[in-house]
């Protein structure tokens, strides 16, 4: 039983752990081009295009802003 205890104590511990800030001095590894989501602005459009030309509707690959409706 008491190792069952400290078992979970680890689990929790282990999550906690993943969440963190990001300190401004931080933020410049982040913006690095590896890091994004599409690597090749190109690519993704090229991909986009396919998409709406298969699925005959373009629009909703982004989030265009609120609820309020004033984009």
């Amino acid at each position: 039983m008491r190792y069952k205890y400290l078992f979970i104590l680890f689990i929790i511990s282990s999550f906690s752990t993943a969440c963190t800030t990001v300190n401004v001095w931080e933020r410049d590894v982040l913006s690095k081009r590896e890091m994004s989501w599409q690597v090749s602005p190109m690519e993704s459009d090229f991909k986009s295009h396919v998409y709406s030309a298969k699925e005959g509707s373009s629009g909703g690959g982004q989030a265009a802003g609120g609820g309020c409706g004033c984009n």
